[in-house]
């Protein structure tokens, strides 16, 4: 669990981090370059979702290697309601399709990455931050006053 407080919104209890799969924490398939570690690191301090159509297949090899059980999950309501089950409040979300919007919208944090595949301007819209990468994204968390410099109102 991480506590942080980010004025004017107060006190967030993040519990859980909610992944899509595919152009958030893989490009093509593959592990982006530097994640693993950074989702081993933040395996330690918050429970860890994977949510994932399976675009580039290869779901059993990306699932080893980055630790986290995956979901399959087709749509966006799907995903939203995955985030909804778990307590909003205690969720930070990160995404860059279309069907990442819904999620992106109603955790306590949404990231929006901007990575190989690019983001799609409605999950950009639905996101508190925007993100170069996953690494960016995670260390975030890892580093949570970063959350506050940037969400601080």
């Amino acid at each position: 669990m991480i506590r942080v407080d980010i004025p004017p919104r107060g006190w967030v209890e993040l519990r859980h981090a909610v992944f899509d799969v595919n152009g958030t924490l893989a490009l093509d398939g593959e592990p982006v370059p530097g994640v693993v570690d950074r989702i081993k690191a933040l395996a330690d301090v918050l429970s860890l979702h994977a949510l994932t159509a399976g675009t580039h297949g290869n779901l059993a090899e990306l699932e080893h290697l980055l630790g986290i059980p995956f979901q399959v999950i087709t749509t966006g309501d799907e995903k939203t309601r995955y985030v909804e089950q778990l307590g909003p409040e205690y969720v930070i979300a990160f995404g860059n399709g279309v069907n990442d919007e819904g999620m992106l919208r109603l955790a306590a944090i949404g990231v929006a990455i901007l990575g190989g595949e690019g983001v799609a301007i409605s999950s950009l819209q639905a996101a508190d931050i925007l993100v170069h990468s996953p690494v960016d994204a995670i260390d975030l968390v890892l580093e949570p006053l970063r959350l506050v410099a940037t969400l601080r109102g």
